[in-house]
């Protein structure tokens, strides 16, 4: 099974939008280990249970600096067209470059 930022994106946002010190639970197989990818990339403070159930308590730092570079739709779809594709090699940490790049341009920001 792969990384789909899409679902790893909408996680993120649900778990910053929810009340705080409630937890999130889940049941489906492709969320659940989407979710396993993001207690192991360090995005969120979770945890799997048999590959059939996760949680979610919290964003972590990393999680809410990756959702603050993609909250912007513009930024997200231009890194969808040129980072994000099957086509293409990528890592995350090349993803989560092109973003906070695109977001300081955006602000009008120097960027090296």
């Amino acid at each position: 099974m792969h990384r789909d930022m899409e679902i790893i994106r909408e996680l993120l946002k649900q778990t910053e939008e929810r009340e705080a010190g409630k937890m999130t639970k889940f049941h489906d197989p492709i969320v659940v280990h989407q979710i396993e990818l993001m207690i192991d990339a360090g995005l969120v403070d979770g945890e799997a249970v048999f590959e059939k159930m996760a949680y979610i308590r919290r964003l972590t730092w990393a999680g809410h600096d990756f959702l603050d570079a993609s909250k912007d739709d513009t930024i997200w779809n231009k890194a969808k067209e040129h980072i994000i594709k099957p086509s293409v090699s990528w890592t995350f940490s090349i993803l989560l470059d092109y973003l906070k790049r695109e977001a300081a341009l955006k602000l009008g920001l120097p960027v090296p």
